[in-house]
């Protein structure tokens, strides 16, 4: 019979990993590394600190902290108290982070000046912490009664705090799932304040990885990084897969990505020929695509050699049910668009709940706003955000595909599509594409013309000199929209 593996508070688990090998590394970001014994050391610290403050079981602790120890030390020092972590974008402006403290209601912000949210209790990025406080474990066991609250803006863009449903309490073992094993070497390359950074890192610390951090996606830096520390396990979004491909090709043989097991992307659809090239880089049974949301209802997985035989697919559902409906509410055949709507497993509690925002329900399924089509073998296919989609002459298209087809172009470091109203169409195709010198309406519209039939074909291009995606490689098309227009007025 299978020993069912222990479960234990978040705080109990580092200091479990602390006491098996106190000086193996835990967390590197940059040249700093934090050994399991001193993240152990300081996080006990530092909770006694927040509990001085008033951070007692329950609290949120909202966390605007980049990418750095830090970070680590502050997220576990808040489990270890039974509070629940809160992250946010440490670069988020007053207005917008102010918004998200008002719906969360911390009990403390860490990373954040005092005179930027009055009355409320706040610590400073590298606030000293008393030296003199007990690092020893904290007495009694206190357990979170969620194990994180982290924000999105969606497609709305008003952000919304997503409280998971379940407590801090979970296996080591929690990352085997998701192909983790205890030896590894886990490369992050995103931004710890979103839900899978966030998550992946822990389960590794948890298990007892070595986590190495990039401070800020650079594709280089993450290439060098897999080479030189034998990086195992990794997770990308497509827009990191792509910017390092390019390095890739313009230095081939330079960086060895042999030790890499398991290869995660997700957050992000990917274009066919940018998967094609990392399967032929890496092997088709080291490559894993997820699909599901920060809210986890469902979760759909594909590796590497069964999207070979389902091309485009982005999984079949691992947890929980997918199924796609009209907007009647009907169950559409496979092969047919619609709304995606997911389904928790009937056996398990309620796997998160909003603030600020009122979950998409239909009879029990939730959806995320994503529209797409599911084969007669049960695996899922994305088109687009029901809220994104452009429809022009009556035809819709989505921008996902016409964005796959544009960054396609070698001069092009990154696309967003958006419909814009049309007198003649009602709205039109407009492209806002970020690339290197050089490439022209002609020869882009040329590129395009090869992959994407006539109607899908932006009406009209914009040239940009800054990124359209972020460090997690979202687009938010609601604001780049806003924007187009906004330059349209001012120059009409």
């Amino acid at each position: 019979m299978t020993e069912m593996p222990e479960i234990k508070p978040l705080g109990q688990l580092f200091t479990d990993r602390a006491a098996e090998a106190p000086d193996a590394p835990a967390v590197t970001v940059g040249a700093d590394t934090i050994t399991r014994g001193e993240l152990e050391s300081r996080a006990n610290r530092t909770a006694r600190h927040y509990e001085q403050l008033g951070v007692g079981v329950g609290d949120f602790v909202t966390i605007a902290l980049p990418n750095s120890i830090e970070f680590f030390v502050a997220t576990a020092a808040v489990w270890k108290l039974g509070a629940v972590p809160q992250p946010i974008s440490w670069r988020l402006p007053r207005r917008e982070r102010q918004e998200i403290v008002e719906l969360a209601d911390p009990k403390l912000i860490v990373g954040v000046e005092a005179d930027d949210h009055p009355g409320r209790t706040t610590l400073p990025v590298g606030a000293e912490i008393d030296a003199s406080l007990d690092d020893s474990p904290l007495p009694g066991e206190r357990i979170s009664p969620a194990w994180k609250a982290p924000t999105s803006g969606g497609s709305t863009g008003r952000p919304k705090v997503i409280v998971a449903g379940q407590p801090g309490l979970f296996p080591k073992e929690v990352g085997a799932g998701w192909g983790m094993a205890p030896d590894d070497v886990q490369l992050v390359p995103g931004p710890m304040y979103h839900s899978a950074p966030f998550g992946w890192s822990f389960f590794g610390l948890w298990m007892g990885h070595h986590i190495i951090v990039l401070p800020r996606f650079d594709p280089e830096v993450a290439l060098q990084a897999v080479h030189d520390r034998q990086v195992t396990w990794a997770c990308f979004v497509p827009t990191m897969l792509r910017r390092m491909l390019r390095v890739i090709d313009e230095k081939p043989g330079r960086f060895d990505l042999s030790s890499l097991r398991m290869l995660w992307h997700m957050g992000a659809p990917c274009a066919p020929w940018l998967k094609e090239r990392w399967i032929e880089l890496v092997g088709p049974d080291r490559v894993f695509e997820l699909y599901g949301g920060t809210e986890a209802q469902a979760i759909a997985v594909i590796s590497g050699r069964e999207w070979l035989e389902k091309r485009g697919a982005v999984g079949k559902p691992a947890l929980g049910e997918m199924m796609i409906l009209d907007p009647q509410g009907n169950q559409l055949p496979p092969g047919e668009i619609g709304e995606i709507y997911m389904r928790s497993p009937s056996d398990e509690p309620p796997r998160y709940h909003y603030v600020g925002a009122e979950a998409r329900v239909r009879d029990g399924w939730e959806s995320l706003g994503d529209m797409g089509w599911m084969d007669e073998d049960g695996y899922v296919y994305i088109s687009d955000r029901r809220t994104d989609m452009i429809v022009t002459g009556g035809a819709n298209v989505y921008p996902a595909e016409v964005e796959a087809a544009i960054d396609e172009h070698p001069l092009v470091e990154s696309s967003a599509v958006v419909g814009i109203p049309d007198d003649d169409l009602g709205q039109r195709v407009h492209a806002v594409v970020h690339a290197a010198d050089g490439l022209t309406d002609d020869a882009l519209l040329a590129h395009l013309e090869e992959r994407l039939v006539k109607y899908k074909l932006p009406r009209s291009i914009e040239f940009v000199d800054e990124q359209l995606r972020d460090d997690a490689g979202k687009v938010r098309r609601a604001a780049v929209r806003e924007a187009v227009l906004a330059r349209q007025s001012v120059a009409g």
